[in-house]
């Protein structure tokens, strides 16, 4: 999934072009796990892998295509900008796998809820890391979040991990990855470029041992494995492309799309076991999150009516 803060900056009006966009890329991420599922029977890394693969000649095709490669040479003669590309390129790896582990050992709810909770995790970030001071309504929705996972790790006995591990890993790459003074696509290309020695050189190494699924076990498994290099870039450049065109809040909005339609596919399509206790913990962050969006949504309205009271008279 995309980072709402991975737009190039605020914006002060939202296109239609740009909501469209970003529309399109939240319902492909909602659709995921359908694909995952399909190839669960394929591991997790080989999967990741492949997913970083493919995804380098598709991310390349589209900068050619801006006309933006020169970023990318710019960026490769930074040791700086590498080695933080190189932190962000780990922190999206460990979320694709447990991502794909999850969906295909059947426990997608568990990354619902990882993704719900991610915007008040970042809330969190911001106030620990950067000592941004949370309002009074977003403490609130922070403590239902954490009553939340704490309801589940007491049903469970122990931590859901999956969840946590979605959340953190997503939401430290998010972080991270406004320090590379890169548009999204050149990042995410430079990203999966790093990868892509480590991760071809695995590949490799699976095939030659014959434990791949690549080329050995027929023409079914080579085509979904050369599709997650579509699945994993085609929807974050459309994001991108439509980030551009919104506000932050509106995105801020947007971006339960997805984890919403994850949790729908897991309860009603997978049939995946949503007992009383499940139901409490995500009432618990459903609340959390209208509290979230509607003191994001005063704030914006804030800044908007601030900033017209200092525009000049015509």
């Amino acid at each position: 999934m995309a980072d709402a803060n991975s737009s190039s900056g605020p914006q002060t009006g939202d296109s239609p072009r740009g909501f469209a966009f970003a529309l399109t890329a939240y319902v492909l991420w909602g659709f995921l796990p359908f694909f995952m599922k399909a190839v669960a029977h394929i591991p997790a890394s080989e999967v990741v892998a492949h997913r970083i693969v493919w995804s380098v000649p598709l991310a390349g095709l589209v900068l050619i295509w801006l006309g933006r490669t020169a970023d990318i040479k710019s960026a490769l003669r930074s040791p700086r900008m590498l080695a933080m590309a190189t932190l962000t390129a780990v922190l999206i790896t460990i979320n694709w796998g447990i991502y794909v582990w999850a969906i295909g050992a059947g426990r997608a709810i568990e990354t619902a809820l990882g993704y719900y909770i991610n915007p008040l995790f970042s809330i969190f970030l911001g106030a620990v890391l950067l000592k941004e001071k949370p309002d009074p309504a977003q403490m609130v929705a922070i403590g239902l979040a954490a009553c939340a996972v704490a309801i589940l790790a007491f049903d469970a006995g122990g931590l859901p991990w999956v969840s946590l591990g979605l959340c953190l890993s997503w939401g430290f790459y998010a972080f991270f990855r406004k320090t590379l003074p890169v548009g999204p696509n050149q990042g995410f290309f430079l990203e999966v470029l790093l990868l892509s020695v480590p991760a071809l050189g695995y590949i490799i190494w699976l095939e030659s041992t014959g434990q791949g699924h690549f080329g050995d076990t027929g023409m079914t498994d080579v085509l979904w494995l050369l599709a997650c290099g579509v699945v994993t870039a085609i929807p974050l450049m459309i994001y991108a492309n439509g980030a551009k065109l919104l506000r932050l809040s509106t995105i801020g909005i947007m971006q339960y799309i997805a984890p919403t339609m994850i949790f729908i596919i897991a309860v009603f399509v997978f049939g995946e076991p949503f007992g009383t206790t499940k139901l409490i913990a995500f009432v618990l962050i459903w609340v959390a999150l209208f509290i979230y969006s509607g003191s994001m949504l005063r704030s914006a309205r804030a800044r908007r009516a601030a900033a017209t009271e200092l525009k000049p008279a015509e």
